[in-house]
């Protein structure tokens, strides 16, 4: 069972891995990482290249629930959405980190960062700017001039992100995007839009000789579940939650 998927309309598990140098892009390398892909996950068909580059291989999207994966210059990205388990989404994860270094030519002190990130949607028509500030609350110093007679939020997107260790090499942000624009805050009416939340751990730097991309993703697994259970749910997540419910 996804202990998250609950949380929101939509919840998403993606990883990245950036490089410091260009990733090959000849069709033999790219095809044969994909097609080993495909074997593992069948459902994995659709695949394209977007116009900057970007060749991408994904499930159809028509349930809801899907896999992609996706190889840019210096990026690969793994993602699955609205997961039944989140085993099942790491576990596309770490296949897609076994075969970078040997499909890919990635090696260890390639990386420059290696990124789990879980996303939250939630649907909601309405000022997102004023729903997170009633949620999750206004710095202090910020409390007394949105409260002003006649004023309505018009932007409040907070970002925090701290360093999970003593070197800064390991680094935990969350941050949020509304999508209601300055003029459509006047309301009254409001498109249906989602609100989006952001759990992001990164890990910096090369990896040493006795490190691995797939050990250092369970590491990273492990502080996003502390992160999420201990933190994020409750002060975050079921406020939003709670806020759109009562609305």
């Amino acid at each position: 069972m996804n202990p998250y998927g609950a949380l929101s309309d939509d919840f998403y598990a993606n990883v990245t891995l950036q490089t410091e140098m260009d990733l090959p892009s000849g069709r033999e390398s790219v095809l044969h990482f994909f097609e080993q892909m495909q074997r593992r996950f069948p459902k994995l068909h659709h695949f394209y290249q977007r116009e900057r580059g970007e060749f991408i291989l994904e499930e159809e999207k028509d349930h809801g629930a899907y896999r992609w994966v996706a190889v840019e210059s210096k990026r690969i990205s793994s993602g699955v959405v609205n997961p039944n388990t989140l085993d099942e989404a790491m576990e596309q994860h770490h296949e897609v980190l076994d075969m970078a270094p040997y499909m890919l030519s990635v090696s260890r002190l390639d990386c420059e960062a290696l990124s789990l990130m879980y996303g939250f949607d939630f649907a909601y028509r309405g000022n997102h700017n004023q729903l997170l500030a009633d949620a999750i609350g206004l710095p202090t110093g910020f409390e007394s001039i949105a409260q002003r007679a006649g004023s309505q939020l018009m932007c409040y997107e907070p970002v925090l992100q701290i360093s999970l260790d003593d070197v800064f090499r390991t680094h935990a942000r969350i941050n949020f995007e509304p999508r209601t624009g300055s003029l459509q805050a006047r309301g009254p009416e409001y498109p249906d839009e989602l609100l989006s939340v952001y759990v992001t751990l990164r890990r910096f730097d090369s990896l040493a000789p006795d490190e691995s991309f797939s050990e250092e993703l369970k590491r990273l697994d492990v502080l996003m579940r502390e992160l999420m259970d201990n933190y994020v749910v409750e002060h975050i997540l079921k406020p939003l939650q709670n806020s759109i419910a009562i609305r």
